[in-house]
């Protein structure tokens, strides 16, 4: 390990918004701040949004300085990435950030049932192919235990440059008649301000969300890998749709979920 990186995870350490557990303690059992990150994160009662693979935190720190009414967390197995994120917390003391350094898979051992309000995935791995689609941080594997703990129709956005988890995860939402808010393979090319962009997802989104300056002000936050792509000039996919507590997602596509 190189001495910048060491030093990355020694400071990582440091913080006090930073819960970095082992492994084994929470792939079978819960870890103590389950249930209790509102009492002892943050002490107070505003809403709990998680960042799913929030590599370098961008999302989550943007977030919080745009809404400081509501708490964020990024969630991240990188700690040497996620150490940009929490240093920039630190800095600009924002009160309302937490990272939490864990595998996804483990998530449902750190958030009780209703904790969390609302749930952002950007740019995650999308693991091409069929085969790896279960790994996909939007399949049903993963929907099923985000429900566990997301409140009722709380809202899930994805944000990637990769069409064919963009597609995938429309699939999903359609066949498994979920509301879709707000649907777009080409972000950048819509103004949300616009008065002239009046179609019904774009009220959607307002109302999840906030007023249009809101709206533009999140969509237009950009990780480092986004700024990569759109140097390529790729275009961006988004899409956000709600999930119910109650409906167990299935592929129709995969032979297990038939």
């Amino acid at each position: 390990m190189g001495k910048n990186k060491l030093a990355r995870w020694n400071e990582l350490a440091s913080f006090e918004k930073v819960i970095q557990p082992e492994t084994g303690d929470v792939a079978t059992n819960d870890h103590s701040i389950k249930g209790r990150w509102n009492i002892e994160m943050f002490r107070n009662d505003n809403p709990v949004i998680l960042e799913l693979g929030c590599g370098k935190g961008e999302y989550t720190t943007g977030l919080a300085s745009r809404f400081p009414e509501k708490n964020f967390i990024g969630i991240d197995i990188k700690g040497a990435r996620m150490w940009r994120g929490a240093k920039t917390a630190t800095d600009q003391k924002l009160p309302n950030v937490a990272f939490l350094r864990t595998r996804i898979e483990f998530i449902g051992s750190f958030f009780s049932e209703n904790e969390v309000g609302e749930i952002w995935v950007t740019f995650p791995d999308p693991h091409p192919g069929g085969r790896n689609a279960n790994k996909r941080l939007t399949s049903p594997r993963f929907l099923n235990s985000y429900r566990k703990f997301l409140k009722n129709n709380g809202p899930v956005h994805l944000k990637t440059d990769n069409t064919e988890l963009y597609e995938y995860t429309s699939s999903l939402v359609k066949s498994n008649e979920l509301e879709m808010i707000y649907s777009t393979n080409d972000l950048y090319s819509i103004d949300f301000g616009s008065e002239s962009h009046t179609d019904t997802g774009r009220e959607s989104l307002h109302q999840t969300i906030g007023d249009r300056s809101s709206v533009n002000g999140i969509l237009s936050i950009k990780t480092h890998y986004e700024k990569l792509f759109l140097a390529k000039d790729m275009k961006i996919n988004y899409l956000s749709f709600r999930l119910p507590k109650e409906k167990n997602i299935n592929d129709p596509l995969r032979k297990e979920n038939s």
